[in-house]
C-alpha cells in the first residue's frame, strides 16, 4: 500500500462538475493498493500518514503531524501509484489489487483516519479532477 502525502493549505475532488471531498488546511493522500494488502497495513499506513511529522512548529521545524495542527485529510484513489515503470515506454498495473478488493481496502483505510481527524474522500474509480494548493511544496511517498 503506497500513500503519496502532499502538506496543503486546501484541497478539493470534483465529480460530474459536483465537490464531493473538500479541506481546508492538511494533508492530501493519494492511496495506491497493491495485490498483497491488507487491513493490517491499511492499519500500519494510516498510522504512518496520521502521524508522520511534516508541519512546521514554533521554530519552523518540521515537528507536528496533522492531528497536531488540527488538520484534515482528503484520501484520493491512484492505482497509478502502484505501476511498474521499469521497463519500456507503458506502465504495467500487475502490482495493482483487484478493484473490489482496492475499493475495499480504500473504504477501511479512509474510515481508519476519520477515527482521528476530519476526513474527506474522492469517489473510487470515479473521473475526478483534484485541486490543491501544495503547501512548500511539500510531497513524500509512503509504503507499507
Amino acid at each position: 500500500m503506497i500513500a503519496l502525502i502532499q502538506r496543503v493549505i486546501r484541497a478539493d475532488v470534483v465529480v460530474d462538475s459536483q465537490t464531493v471531498g473538500a479541506i481546508d488546511k492538511g494533508l492530501l493522500v493519494l492511496l495506491g493498493v497493491e495485490k498483497d494488502d491488507t487491513p493490517e497495513k491499511a492499519d500500519r499506513l494510516c498510522e504512518r500518514v496520521l502521524g508522520y511529522r511534516i508541519f512546521s512548529d514554533e521554530q519552523d521545524k518540521m515537528n507536528l503531524n496533522v492531528q497536531q495542527i488540527g488538520g484534515s485529510v482528503l484520501v484520493v484513489s491512484q492505482f497509478t501509484l502502484v505501476a511498474d515503470t521499469q521497463r519500456g515506454m507503458r506502465p504495467s498495473f500487475s502490482r495493482g489489487a483487484a478493484p473490489q478488493d482496492a475499493e475495499r481496502l480504500y473504504q477501511y483505510f479512509a474510515e481508519r483516519c476519520r477515527q482521528s481527524v476530519p476526513t474527506e474522500t474522492g469517489i473510487f474509480a470515479a473521473d475526478m479532477q483534484v485541486s490543491l494548493v501544495n503547501d512548500g511544496p511539500v510531497t513524500f511517498s509512503l509504503q507499507v
